[in-house]
């Protein structure tokens, strides 16, 4: 790790934020379309650091007229200035959850939801306790629930390539994560209620709907026009997914009165309480592990027989040893600590920060100064700060073994993906994820279920719709070894 990614000194250099906004309605237009369709997102964000020789730029986001009022934002692009918009001291949180637009609430119930709130709000406070209550009361289901919603995914997965000779991964992966995650919250197999084994694409078009300004069908060049009039220009109305909503709302109401018990405990109101597990279970978790999971086994996959081999002696060897798969055995696993750690910071499943400034202040790249001003929206786009070359040597390459050891678990302050550098715990206080540690141990329990299962994988991927990658499963190695 360089010395120039410690803490900048004050002494850096004072300079005008570089970039334009361009014309206030056209110059936004111009932005999106090079972002969507031009030049893609990571091409357009590094064309300007280059244009510019800095990594805190002014830049137009996503998707502007006629969506969000004011799509300017000031872009931070390394690993030094990325931080500050975890501090509620300076940035507000409130209806940014998405970006520079808020999507309206009769998607979740007519309520602003705890992912909208500021941790300012009190609202927020009561309803971020009762998230960490909720999950706190859950510890000792995690392992062994996941444990057989894995069970049924690699059955389905083997079954794929045997009669196909491959298994399209996304979709299995999808229904096991929703059924791991109505099973945790509401005890009980979702197939058995009026939602069936429909729940997955209900909530991916709940969650497409209000997502689509940020996102594009990657169309061929000449249909871009339409695909940008279709998604970024006016936002879809509720009432296209309002019975979908309906059936997974009732569906968390009915099977989960312990929780929503426990929700008027806290002050906290039954229908507001459910709506709010709706969007903890469908939108923070079920959609991350849609795009976390792919993600995991592509790169996985994709690093070869060796590091599988590794990680399969060192996942049988420890449970071996410790009797079964409990958290002290996980704990024991550093390199699968490690290529879960890694996965995260290579290919981050949520890439955009968003706050607004609540006060003056001056922030830091690794080689000068900014003044952002009170009001400005900041904007923070995370693999680029996750892949800093001054903090990561060969960023791009993914490296399983990355934090093993003293030096590698130093780097770990650098791994943002939840909202606030991994070594910090979420609290009432801040919009760190509240089941970042359950996503890590599923992320683990992954590895471990599957590397107990088989030797070694390949895959065929190729980009998504959405932010996640597309997986197709090619072979599977069964265990020759225990």
């Amino acid at each position: 790790m360089s010395s120039s990614s410690a803490d900048p000194s004050s002494k850096l250099p004072l300079k005008p934020i570089p970039g334009s906004y361009g014309h206030p309605f056209f110059g936004a237009i111009k932005d999106r379309l090079d972002y969507f369709y031009n030049q893609g997102r990571d091409e357009f964000f590094a064309t300007r650091v280059q244009k510019y020789h800095s990594t805190i730029i002014k830049t137009n986001m996503p998707p502007g007229p006629f969506i969000a009022q004011n799509p300017r934002v000031i872009a931070l692009l390394d690993a030094v200035s990325f931080p500050v918009l975890f501090d509620s001291s300076k940035v507000e949180k409130r209806n940014v959850f998405v970006g520079t637009f808020f999507p309206s609430v009769s998607f979740t119930g007519g309520y602003r939801v705890c992912a909208f709130l500021d941790p300012s709000e009190p609202s927020h406070t009561s309803l971020k306790t009762f998230f960490l209550s909720i999950l706190a009361s859950k510890h000792n289901t995690f392992i062994p629930l996941f444990r057989t919603c894995l069970s049924q995914l690699f059955t389905d997965i083997e079954d794929k390539i045997s009669s196909q000779k491959k298994a399209f991964f996304n979709s299995l992966s999808d229904a096991t994560s929703f059924s791991f995650l109505f099973r945790l919250f509401c005890e009980k197999d979702p197939s058995s209620t009026k939602i069936g084994s429909k729940g997955p694409t209900m909530i991916d078009k709940w969650i497409a709907l209000q997502l689509a300004p940020l996102a594009t069908l990657n169309p061929p060049s000449f249909l871009k026009y339409l695909d940008d009039l279709l998604l970024h220009t006016f936002p879809f109305p509720f009432f296209l997914v309002k019975s979908d909503y309906k059936k997974l709302y009732e569906a968390f109401y009915e099977h989960s009165a312990p929780i929503l018990d426990k929700a008027e405990s806290f002050g906290i109101k039954r229908g507001e309480a459910c709506h709010n597990l709706v969007f903890l279970a469908c939108f923070n978790s079920y959609a991350g592990m849609k795009t976390f999971f792919p993600t995991l086994i592509k790169w996985v996959a994709q690093a070869g027989e060796n590091l599988h081999t590794q990680l399969a002696h060192e996942i049988r060897t420890v449970v071996n040893q410790e009797g079964g798969v409990t958290f002290q055995a996980l704990d024991k696993m550093t390199l699968t600590k490690s290529v879960v750690y890694e996965s995260l910071r290579i290919e981050p499943p949520v890439p955009f920060q968003y706050g607004e400034a609540k006060k003056d202040m001056v922030v830091h790249s690794h080689d000068a100064s900014y003044q952002i001003k009170k009001g400005e929206m900041i904007f923070g786009y995370q693999p680029f700060a996750t892949n800093d070359p001054k903090v990561f040597d060969h960023p791009r390459e993914f490296v399983g073994h990355r934090f093993v050891g003293e030096e590698g678990e130093k780097l770990l302050k650098y791994v943002y993906w939840s909202n606030d550098r991994e070594t910090k715990d979420p609290t009432v206080k801040d919009k760190q994820c509240p089941g970042k540690d359950l996503v890590v141990l599923l992320a683990r329990v992954f590895l471990v279920e599957l590397f107990l299962c088989y030797d070694t994988l390949t895959v065929e991927t190729k980009k998504g719709i959405g932010l996640e990658s597309s997986v197709t499963i090619t072979s599977l190695s069964k265990a020759t070894s225990t």
